[in-house]
């Protein structure tokens, strides 16, 4: 049965419009994993190209995930809502509300999708035992074509974890072990390869730091890091101050993203601006590349196609 609007498209405002193409994408592709109904999938996508068409007639722009269009949300008076809005990029957090960010706005403002019981019932059938706590508390809540993994998974193929941290400090707080907990558990019910990135470049970019402080920093939260008892044979950790120079699948990799990546894109999605030193304006290249495998040629042999989970604070 085709979907069919619950109220005029020309009603809704362009973020409204932007949410309902983010959650018929999703259906979409629900669809399609589950393999349902050649006729139930042509409907959805009927009904996805539709919205797309009615968002690009709105706004005078082509829909693309991640990037609602903030400054078209108006309210009465036809003033901008910036007030009333959060801002979260990986450097800042700030909100307005008492009671905190919206997380359910920001899922939407991410192009995320909110991690249903659907899907973690789904990983509890396939990993056999009851999804860790994080999961079912909400502390986890959002994910990106998780589904993908999912379903290679029970298809017997291989995906590998990848996640990092900004040696900021000397020490890492209880905060900072969050992901790190979380991701010993995926490493254990999954039984995968792990990839750990210590950013010191970032930090010496943006925190009034030397290149050997913020070494310094790395080696040290390497051991917090160590201390969560990851499998030490299925698990690499490195400093990009240290491991960039003797990569050339790693620094490929960079370059290729960066050269797909506009000045204007980056700024879009970062909040750069034209003070901005260029070491931060490319970093976002280098903290993309180890979700490529082949930025690891020695531990994948080469392989280009192995899937990446990548579990972060949603502000990464």
């Amino acid at each position: 049965m085709a979907d069919s609007p619950n109220c005029d498209l020309k009603s809704l405002s362009p973020l409204q419009l932007f949410e309902r193409v983010t959650e018929q994408g999703e259906k979409v592709r629900a669809l399609k994993a589950g393999k349902a109904p050649k006729d139930e999938i042509d409907a959805a996508v009927r009904m996805l190209l539709s919205l797309k068409l009615s968002y690009k007639t709105t706004t005078g722009q082509d829909y693309q995930a991640g990037l609602p269009p903030r400054d078209l949300v108006l309210i009465n008076n036809g003033t901008t809502k910036e007030e009333d809005e959060d801002f979260v990029d990986p450097w800042t957090v700030q909100t307005s509300n008492a009671k905190g960010v919206d997380y359910d706005k920001l899922i939407v403002r991410f192009g995320s999708t909110k991690i249903d019981t659907d899907l973690i019932n789904r990983i509890e059938r396939a990993i056999g035992q009851k999804p860790h706590r994080f999961l079912r508390r909400g502390i986890f809540f959002s994910h990106r074509d998780m589904d993908q993994i999912l379903q290679a998974y029970e298809n017997k193929k291989s995906f590998y974890l990848y996640t990092g941290r900004g040696p900021s400090s000397q020490a890492m707080h209880v905060g900072h072990l969050i992901p790190f907990i979380f991701t010993k558990w995926l490493q254990e019910v999954f039984d995968v390869p792990l990839i750990i990135q210590l950013t010191d470049d970032e930090k010496y970019l943006w925190k009034d730091l030397t290149t050997e402080k913020a070494y310094e920093y790395a080696k040290e939260n390497a051991k917090d890091i160590i201390a969560c008892g990851f499998d030490i044979n299925k698990t690499f950790i490195f400093s990009d101050l240290d491991y960039l120079g003797s990569s050339t699948g790693f620094y490929k990799n960079i370059v290729k993203v960066q050269k797909h990546v506009t000045f204007n894109q980056v700024k879009g999605i970062f909040g750069f601006t034209d003070s901005d030193c260029i070491g931060k304006i490319s970093f976002p290249s280098i903290q993309a590349a180890p979700s490529f495998s082949s930025s690891f040629p020695q531990i994948f042999n080469d392989r280009e196609n192995i899937q990446c989970l990548i579990p972060c604070a949603i502000d990464q």
